[in-house]
């Protein structure tokens, strides 16, 4: 064994084996990581853009599974900077022997934007004699240049340098004071910057000037409220208590919940990952699994004004700048409220550090309001059943420049799995002249403040496992049969069923979204079938904001995100095929094809009864309003996979009821003398009647209600 081997035998062989093999690196590993490539190399001047879990082949995770004791080989993907040579090195080590095991230099891509990257850009902005020149024009004096702001983003693609350099460009802005809102005094030029050198290249100036404008800034911090229209009065405490603690349990990275169990994963690009999701059915006696692995793995935000400045803002935020990189850290009682566990995440910076984001997934439990009830109309409805619902939910918070993104995955009692997304933070703006007209592609939300028409277009990554690996698509849709009113087989013109279509290749799954139809997707598994329907088990793709990408194919935009262009694709499942926009997105002009049209090649794959993923695309289109300003309110989105002919029944059958009085004890007593009771409630003006109410008679095992 030579001295680097042993150097790196050395290196790995004191790190401590995770606890499962999906666990995000630790630090340990991550300087490890970093130690090998710098001893490797030592001549060369290389910068850490990303050091991550190269996650396990599928193989060697479904044989782990099986049996724990297997070895899993640990390695780590990385991304590299080379000073002065173009474009990325990247590859793969193992952490199990300590060898670089791939070390790729790929001339024409550049990496992902990192937070430090952009950190930098609004420092030689304001020393640029470009850019001071371009304040002059728009009515900045060379003593104001501290005032000047930007928001560093990638270029999209830049027809000029293409991928030959590492680019951003500043979407620029003024604060009078460090504390101003940035966002209604836009600039209307825009400096392009080459990362590495940190210089200005050019600027982009349009064809009609807009100087500064004088409006005064809507600021929102406490003072700035306190000053105007002030704060509320009326609201008062909302509480939220666990008097025994949370339902769930945590081993490590593995989480326990009302018969779910599942691994969670951050990594620096897709940020929460969900792995190996079961579900135990206490119907059969037996665990099944359902996901392999869950994610949020691409999202494109275009920009659909035409003129000056605009075509350029075209955001991939995941393949280019990667949620995890942007992910917040969560605060106790802000982001998240009630009993909480929070995971943390780390990660490499340029220079070969570790940082920590501390709390960076936030899991918690919350009411969900009504889970079933049903009651008796033939005793004036005192025979009633009703069960309160939870659910788990695991979060997430993503800050992309203007943008904030929410992440919700909630878990709930019935084994249904949902998605909600929250989208705040400030629309990007552009600056008005006071005549200006703004419509059809924008709207003046402020005094020459012009915010553009654009779409959050998300791609959601499911590699599915309905009871088994071998699995199959089907588009749901309501129809009707082609049969006339009259007809004996439908007299009275009420047939209609769900017409099923099931993809056999690649090609055939690529379509849109039809709500006129009540669209849905099932994920099934064709070789198990219900013992009561017949129908295959599945889980069902319930998403219905589903917006077409409105910028016009054949443009860049659905070059570059056409994974959008579908809501629905089904591939062939194969190790590393991850994020649908590909692998290196910043500055790639969508030839060739990466990505999810690469994958889906001629679309002759087969696609049925095999292992396979399925990514779907969902969103909204934003036409901005003034109520979106200055900063937005939470716009909400919101998906859900259910199971369908999967359980014998209602999986939350076994939750025990809040309420529950049969017609035999509602006879056996007088009318009226039942009454519902949450001894956690009460009356929100006097507990007069709550006090008077007799004792209780019934107590559900684990429930907080009973009937008085």
């Amino acid at each position: 064994m030579n001295r680097l081997s042993t150097l790196s035998s050395h290196l790995t062989s004191s790190l401590t084996p995770p606890s499962h093999p999906l666990d995000p690196l630790t630090p340990a590993e991550l300087a490890a990581a970093v130690k090998i490539i710098k001893t490797s190399y030592p001549t060369r001047k290389l910068g850490f853009n990303t050091i991550t879990l190269r996650e396990p082949r599928k193989a060697n995770m479904n044989e782990w599974l099986v049996d724990p004791s297997v070895h899993v080989p640990r390695e780590v993907y990385f991304v590299l900077i080379e000073t002065g040579v173009p474009g990325l090195i990247d590859g793969y080590l193992s952490l199990t022997d300590g060898q670089i095991k791939l070390f790729n230099h790929q001339k024409n891509a550049q990496p992902i934007i990192t937070a430090a990257d952009l950190a930098t850009t609004e420092k030689v902005i304001r020393t640029d004699p470009l850019v001071i020149e371009q304040c002059r024009i728009s009515g900045i004096p060379l003593e104001d240049m501290h005032k000047v702001y930007c928001d560093p983003w990638t270029v999209g693609f830049d027809e000029k340098y293409g991928t030959s350099r590492r680019l951003q460009q500043a979407i620029m802005y003024y604060r009078s004071d460090p504390d101003d809102f940035q966002y209604s005094h836009a600039l209307d030029f825009c400096p392009i910057i080459d990362t590495e050198l940190k210089k200005v290249l050019y600027v982009k100036t349009p064809t009609i000037r807009r100087p500064l404008s004088k409006a005064p800034h809507p600021n929102f911090y406490p003072k700035d409220i306190e000053a105007g229209i002030g704060y509320r009065k009326d609201i008062k405490p909302l509480k939220i208590t666990q008097p025994e603690g949370v339902s769930f349990t945590m081993n490590g990275n593995v989480i326990s919940w009302q018969n779910f169990e599942l691994h969670i994963g951050v990594n620096y690009r897709e940020g929460l990952v969900l792995s190996n999701v079961r579900y135990h059915d206490k119907f059969e006696g037996r665990t099944r699994p359902i996901f392999r692995r869950i994610s949020m793995a691409d999202m494109i935000v275009p920009y659909g004004h035409p003129g000056d400045q605009h075509p350029h803002k075209l955001a991939i935020d995941i393949g280019e700048y990667g949620f995890g990189n942007c992910v917040n850290p969560l605060g106790l009682g802000c982001d998240c409220v009630g009993k909480i566990h929070y995971l943390d995440w780390s990660y490499v910076t340029r220079d070969g550090s570790i940082s920590t984001v501390k709390n960076a997934v936030c899991i918690h439990e919350e009411d969900n309001g009504l889970l079933f009830k049903h009651a008796d109309f033939r005793d004036e409805f005192q025979t009633s059943l009703v069960a309160r619902a939870r659910k788990l939910v695991i979060s997430q918070i993503a800050t992309v420049g203007n943008y904030t993104y929410c992440f919700y995955w909630n878990f709930h009692q019935d084994a249904t799995i949902s998605l909600d997304i929250k989208l705040t933070g400030i629309l990007n703006t552009y600056v008005a002249n006071p005549d200006e007209k703004t419509e059809p592609y924008g709207t003046k939300v402020y005094p020459g403040v012009n915010a553009q028409n654009h779409q959050h277009m998300f791609c959601l990554r499911l590699d599915p496992e309905i009871d088994g690996s071998e699995n199959s698509v089907a588009m749901v849709d309501g129809a009707t049969p082609d049969i006339p009113v009259g007809h004996p087989d439908n007299k009275y013109g009420n047939a209609f069923f769900p017409q099923r279509t099931v993809f056999k290749t690649s090609g055939e799954s690529m379509v849109g979204y039809d709500g006129s139809r009540s669209r849905t997707w099932d994920i099934f598994n064709p070789n198990k079938l219900h013992p009561y329907s017949g129908k295959p088990v599945s889980y069902k793709i319930v998403s219905r904001e589903v917006p077409a990408l409105l910028p016009k194919d054949g443009g860049v935009v659905a070059r570059r995100g056409a994974f959008a262009k579908h809501a629905i694709h089904v591939v062939p499942y194969k190790d590393d095929q991850l994020y649908p926009a590909g692998q290196h997105v910043p500055q790639s002009s969508g030839f060739p094809p990466a990505g999810l049209p690469e994958w889906i090649g001629d679309g002759t794959q087969n696609v049925d009864n095999t292992d396979i993923v399925v990514f779907h695309t969902f969103g909204i289109t934003h036409f901005p309003a003034p109520e979106d300003f200055p900063i937005m309110p939470a716009e909400p989105i919101m998906l859900l996979l259910r199971p369908r002919n999967f359980f014998l029944m209602n999986p939350a059958i076994d939750v025990p009821p809040s309420y529950a009085i049969t017609a035999t004890e509602v006879r056996a007593k007088e009318s009226g003398e039942r009454q519902m009771y949450d001894k956690d409630s009460e009356l929100a003006f006097g507990s007069a009647a709550i006090a008077a109410a007799p004792s209780s008679t019934f107590v559900p095992s684990g429930g907080s209600c009973c009937p008085k």
